[in-house]
């Protein structure tokens, strides 16, 4: 057989990605192709003497026919390679070719010298250890000269523990490439630097050109110019218009190509047909981001989201990250930049919250909400329709961005919901998210308009609750929590002490306090009077605050009973500014941080020490209890995802992979089959056999032992012993062939080994296309599934999420010792769900697994010492949809 023969054509599309560089920038990475060859000729022409020579340990000028051809023809297995592509320029390759007969390959790259130092080596590397792992390679090997030190480099960082030897001034580096949890943590911190940087990109731009700048008052450029220039933007400001000399005063120039200086920031606002021209034109002026505000893409559409997709695709592939299109903008309230590229003629001062929404109509309402509540913004980012920036992006950049302390998300949806879970986690460990999910019930399809489909809210819950984001249900909320989160610390515990003027709105709060879950710190309000002094009111509001007992202070104010909050807000102010404890008011009239309650920063806005007013008291204790939520899980371990050593994966995936050889397009695995799944993980079923007749049933309980249960497999009779479909405790032969007899429909029945006595739960595996595997536990029994007492969590699971997840149900007393009962034995239901949870993250195929019932009892040992059983379990094995490895950084892909 020859070369050409052996080479697959068409490698795996998942090897193909767009790619964040460390610097911000963009390119794309792919399989090389055998017509790359001009490509390859013009790097190594492109390159450097020295970088040639690091390449190939000697002076080599071009590559020969021959070599050419041997490195642009592989079989894309035991062969493998990448190429790096800025447009249409090939600026870095890298290689991986298997020693005949063995597991081990030999690695190497080239990366033009004007991109190096970019990161590219290393992200290069990341994927072909990617296509490595899945062709079954498990070591690279890779010969570096010794002063090529910035290679040995991207090897010795990657996360791999590699064994070095030094030979004739060769470093020789083994390495496994197993994707280890360091190598995974790595690959984390590379991406967090390039995403966010390449948002500082569009954030902090040094000049900005306008597209479309107009004369015309009721044309959108003629608003973002004037918003720039009114805004005081730091840098210079080109107008783009092909027809105007000047616009708003500014002198104005024909196209793009023809600003005499460099363009940092393109913001576009021409019709749609006219973007793609717009874009080509940025990336021959190496403009570094685009803005794209133009609407009549995937919001038409069909034709507009392929017309949104190969945007992206041009401006990815020639360095450029892209906000939009049909968007409101950005803003960058740094005194430094001062940037208003957005829709919004009035945006809020300088503050330490970023913000995002992902709708370009509402932005300007909700910007101008936030500046009405006094809410000081850092940064605000308009998605649009997220064709490439989303909120991942933006918790990337406010991860370490030293201006930003509070986040806050409206969404309408997830593009990569396990990647938003992983981040707000990280960045909810020092920064509270808040975030509202519209759409919680219907949402309309982008393109469609009128089709509406169902939203999975038990999904938005358990991804919010496992990454430790502040669900609010209102915009509302979100500002009312994040006005607090602002302007006061984190509080303790739940301990609120409510001190006012009036008996009746004390005990309002009193309620809401008790309504919420919270503890009052006193048996009543502290009540100063109607006739009350400011004097009085400060030493009561200090009383409380100094009080031990108390971790949060609520101040109600009735301004008809005194002279006016402009003399008793000063006394609140006071004590806010020496409290290590939040200090919030309800006087009725206010909303936000009115001037007698605000310390002023720098910028002239309300600073730490404010103190947040609500317009009614149940806004102000709802606020307070999502802060006190937050704080509880911040305190909170972050938990570990245990190793489970007696897990046999290989076993798992091997029955996982005969079912679906016989039914590629999925299918339920039978009663042997899913034994065989579970026991892999450790996980037992009792003893079960299906019988199709009396005798056989009878053969079956002797089998197993009596007594036994007789189950019908009808799915409409399956658990329903009020139907009759289970008989329970048989005890010999002819209450089995009675029971056989009984038992409603035609299908055929499961024997299965008697439990003891125990609680019924529920444990399942749900997969949702867009989220990925959620782990859902609750109690069995047709009454809790009516009520939909079931929780949620998504993967992985970690021990503290099992712990959580077992207590989440409202029905957790009945596990609890409830009237008496002896508590079951809760480390073997947590141990489970770790075990099933594993199965799922290891095996994406899965995409249902049902174990009714799994009854668990005391932690006492009975029924041969087992104090959990599973009595039964169906699963459905299928194509994977959302749930992959995380593999190798890659840009989400334009759809």
């Amino acid at each position: 057989m020859t070369i050409e023969e052996s080479i697959d054509p068409t490698p795996p599309k998942h090897w193909e990605a767009d790619i964040v560089a460390a610097d911000g920038g963009t390119v794309h990475l792919r399989p090389i192709r055998p017509d790359d060859a001009e490509g390859l000729t013009g790097l190594m022409e492109r390159s450097s003497d020295q970088t040639r020579y690091y390449r190939f340990f000697g002076p080599m000028k071009r590559l020969s026919d021959k070599d050419l051809h041997r490195f642009t023809h592989v079989d894309h297995d035991n062969r493998v390679a990448f190429v790096v592509l800025l447009g249409d320029q090939v600026i870095g390759v890298g290689r991986y070719d298997r020693y005949p007969g063995t597991d081990d390959a030999e690695v190497a790259f080239l990366i033009e010298d004007a991109h190096q130092r970019r990161g590219l080596g290393s992200v290069l590397l990341e994927h072909l250890a990617a296509a490595g792992r899945e062709r079954g390679i498990k070591r690279f090997v890779a010969e570096v000269l010794a002063q090529n030190s910035s290679m040995v480099r991207v090897f010795r960082d990657a996360g791999y523990k590699s064994a070095r030897s030094y030979e004739d001034g060769i470093v020789h580096l083994t390495f496994p490439i197993e994707q280890t949890e360091d190598a995974l943590a790595v690959t984390y911190e590379r991406e967090q630097r390039s995403e966010s940087r390449s948002i500082a990109r569009l954030l902090t731009p040094s000049s900005v050109a306008v597209v479309g700048a107009s004369n015309d008052e009721d044309k959108i450029g003629n608003a973002l110019l004037r918003h720039l220039l009114d805004y005081g933007f730091a840098g210079p400001v080109y107008p783009v218009n092909p027809t105007a000399r000047h616009v708003r005063g500014v002198p104005a120039y024909a196209d793009l190509e023809s600003v005499p200086d460099d363009v940092d920031l393109a913001v576009l606002a021409v019709p749609a047909d006219e973007v793609a021209g717009v874009v080509e034109a940025a990336r021959r002026k190496r403009v570094r981001g685009l803005i794209v505000v133009s609407g009549g893409f995937g919001e038409t559409g069909p034709e507009g989201r392929e017309a949104e997709r190969r945007l992206v695709v041009a401006a990815r592939a020639s360095g450029m990250r892209v906000v939009g299109p049909n968007c409101l903008g950005v803003v960058n309230t740094d005194p430094a930049v001062r940037l208003n590229a957005s829709l919004a003629p009035m945006v809020p001062g300088r503050g330490r919250v970023g913000f995002f929404a992902q709708s370009g109509a509402l932005g300007v309402a909700l910007l101008e909400r936030a500046r009405s509540r006094g809410i000081g913004l850092s940064t605000f980012v308009s998605a649009g329709n997220r064709a490439d920036v989303s909120g991942n992006d933006l918790l990337q950049y406010w991860a370490t961005d030293p201006g930003t302390e509070v986040v806050l998300l409206h969404l309408e949806s997830f593009g990569n919901p396990r990647k938003f879970a992983r981040l707000a986690r990280t960045v909810g460990r020092t920064k509270p998210v808040v975030a509202v999910k519209s759409g919680r019930h219907v949402s309309v399809t982008p393109g469609l308009a009128g089709t509406s489909v169902a939203v999975p809210e038990e999904s938005v819950a358990a991804l919010f609750a496992s990454a430790g984001v502040i669900r609010v249900e209102t915009v509302a909320q979100m500002f009312d929590v994040g006005t607090l989160l602002a302007h006061q610390p984190l509080p303790a515990g739940n301990r609120v002490a409510v001190v006012g003027n009036s008996t009746a709105i004390g005990v309002l709060v009193a309620d809401a306090v008790l309504e919420e879950g919270l503890e009052l710190a006193h048996e009543a309000p502290i009540d100063i009077g109607a006739n009350g002094t400011p004097e009085e009111f400060r030493a009561a509001l200090q009383r409380a605050v100094d009080d031990e007992g108390v971790d949060a202070v609520i101040a109600v104010f009735l301004p008809p009973l005194m002279a006016g909050s402009q003399e008793f807000g000063p006394a609140l102010r006071e004590v806010s500014v020496g409290s290590d404890k939040p200090v919030l008011a309800s006087f009725l009239s206010t909303e936000g941080v009115p001037p007698e309650l605000a310390v002023l920063d720098e910028h002239g806005m309300p600073a730490r020490g404010s103190v947040p007013s609500y317009s009614t008291p149940e806004r102000a204790v709802i606020a307070l209890a999502k802060a006190v939520e937050y704080a509880r899980w911040r305190r909170r371990p972050v938990g570990e995802v245990p190793e489970l050593p007696d897990v046999d994966e290989a076993a798992a995936r091997a029955v996982v992979k005969k079912a679906l050889a016989s039914a590629p397009d999925g299918r339920e695995l039978d009663d042997d089959e899913l034994i065989a799944l579970l026991g892999a993980y450790g996980v037992p079923l009792l003893g079960t056999r299906t019988v199709t007749d009396a005798d056989a049933a009878v053969a079956a309980a002797e089998e197993i032992g009596y007594p036994v249960v007789l189950k019908s497999t009808a799915p409409w009779l399956r658990h329903r012993s009020d139907l009759g479909g289970v008989r329970l405790d048989l005890a010999d032969a002819d209450a089995v062939r009675t029971a056989f007899a009984a038992i409603p429909s035609g299908d055929p029945v499961i024997v299965q080994e008697m439990a003891a006595p125990g609680v019924a739960t529920v444990v399942e595996i749900v997969d949702d296309p867009s989220f990925g595997a959620l782990v859902s536990f609750g109690l069995g029994g047709v009454a809790t599934e009516l009520l939909g007492d079931r929780a949620f969590r998504t993967l992985p699971l970690t021990d503290l999420d099992a712990a959580e997840l077992v207590r989440a149900p409202r029905a957790w007393p009945l596990l609890d010792g409830w009237r008496g009962s002896e508590p079951v034995d809760t480390d073997a239901l947590e141990d489970l769900l770790l075990r099933v949870a594993r199965l799922a993250d290891d095996l994406p195929e899965v995409l249902r697994l049902t174990l009714e019932p799994v009854i668990v009892g005391p932690p006492n040992p009975w029924h041969g010492g087992r104090s959990l059983m599973i009595a039964g379990g169906t699963c459905v094995v299928g194509r994977p949809t959302a749930r992959v490895d995380p593999g190798a950084r890659r840009m989400r892909s334009p759809v």
